[in-house]
């Protein structure tokens, strides 16, 4: 008898592998390979009318569109809907429904830029010293607390030589940037002065700066901070607050030239964990968020090709949210930025697996894995070398050839 089994494709290239390994012809494979990927689109708040020339246009090319009941007969006034097809059919449709009225040429544009946005592997952000290019492996971001009161390693570093010593160490075991922070970001934790911050991170710039060639990142949310740890050699910003909490942030950043993390975060860390955390729709809310920053940042100056994009593990979000955030990362791709992810050691992951957080090796593995299966292109932790090889080994897997 003969064999049947199911092709499990996650990118073009594994189904062009496919067509190649029976021989089809170069001209019939690449008429086939969009066949072969399929994608679902969901647009939000759509008029009925919108809605059922979407759905005959689709269904014309052998794709479909869901809606909502009462759409057809226009008894109610708007609907979500979700586009189904082939790469092909997709593309199809976007070129068929930019020639139609009420809206939908735009609605075709914004189609056709999400194909690519998902469709892209590499990214190059440049900082004022050099360029990196993020895809053809994961980039290990090592975490350096300069903070009493972290919630996984405060007062480890009882003075700078230490501290500087850790840096050397991160950069010896793998890490490809240094993130230095003078604030805990931790749930409860107490907001810090700035003369406090910049007595914290300034030092430790400096000294670092000297010892390794990797970059180092700033992780604050004031635009002061950032100023003076640039002008000491920090070629990063990592703003958990998205550029919220300090006006002023943008334009530093702008002038500077240098690339920053935007980070979703709901509240401030002393309460975001307080009271009931629900969101609307939850992914639309942290893609919406982060959609709307990259605006601001871009109206602001920033270079797009220069803004990275964190969805906030643990700010902000439940257990659950957490979880659905890990098995639906891949859904920010359509934002078109690399995607940061900072799931060392949290207390979702304890509530899992137990153990203070420098017991929670293998569960932060476990997410780190699944984080770049779905698309993260850097992962910011506290055990570098141990997580370079959780990042080599999933690389290896996931990272196609060619």
């Amino acid at each position: 008898m003969n064999a049947v089994r199911y092709l499990d494709l996650t990118s073009p290239s594994e189904a062009m592998d496919v067509l190649k390994e029976i021989g089809v012809d170069p001209y019939g494979i690449q008429a086939m390979v969009p066949k072969m990927c399929t994608l679902n689109v969901v647009i939000r708040g759509i008029e009925c009318k919108v809605a059922n020339i979407m759905k005959q246009e689709m269904l014309s090319i052998g794709g479909d569109v869901a809606v909502s009941r009462g759409t057809v007969a226009c008894s109610i006034d708007k609907t979500d809907a979700v586009i189904i097809g082939t790469n092909k059919q997709m593309r199809r449709f976007a070129e068929k429904i930019s020639l139609q009225p009420f809206g939908l040429q735009r609605l075709s544009e914004n189609l056709q830029t999400v194909m690519r946005n998902i469709e892209r592997q590499d990214f190059i952000i440049k900082t004022p010293e050099r360029t990196l290019t993020l895809g053809g492996h994961t980039a290990i971001m090592g975490i350096l607390n300069m903070t009493p009161d972290s919630f996984s390693d405060g007062s480890r570093f009882n003075n700078l030589k230490e501290a500087v010593a850790c840096a050397e160490q991160m950069e010896e075991d793998g890490a490809d940037i240094i993130d230095i922070g003078g604030e805990s970001t931790r749930p409860g934790a107490d907001p810090v002065a700035e003369e406090e911050e910049l007595a914290r991170v300034i030092p430790i710039i400096k000294e670092v700066k000297k010892r390794v060639r990797i970059p180092i990142s700033i992780d604050t949310t004031k635009a002061e901070v950032a100023h003076q740890a640039i002008n000491e050699g920090a070629e990063i910003v990592n703003d958990i607050s998205a550029m919220q909490f300090d006006a002023r942030m943008s334009s530093v950043v702008a002038r500077e030239g240098v690339p920053i993390a935007l980070m979703h975060m709901r509240g401030i860390p002393k309460t975001m964990q307080e009271g009931d955390i629900a969101y609307r729709l939850f992914m639309d809310d942290i893609i919406d968020f982060l959609q709307n920053r990259i605006h601001v940042a871009r109206t602001a100056g920033i270079r797009e090709e220069n803004i990275i994009v964190d969805p906030g593990f643990g700010f902000g979000k439940t257990m659950g949210h957490n979880l659905q955030l890990l098995r639906h990362l891949n859904e920010l791709k359509v934002l078109g930025r690399p995607i940061l992810v900072g799931t060392s050691r949290k207390k979702f992951i304890g509530s899992i697996t137990g153990g203070e957080p420098r017991e929670r090796l293998g569960g932060t593995a476990a997410t780190v894995a699944a984080s770049i299966m779905n698309g993260a292109r850097i992962v910011r932790v506290h055990d570098v070398k141990f997580m370079k090889n959780v990042a080599r080994m999933t690389d290896a897997i996931v990272r196609v050839p060619g």
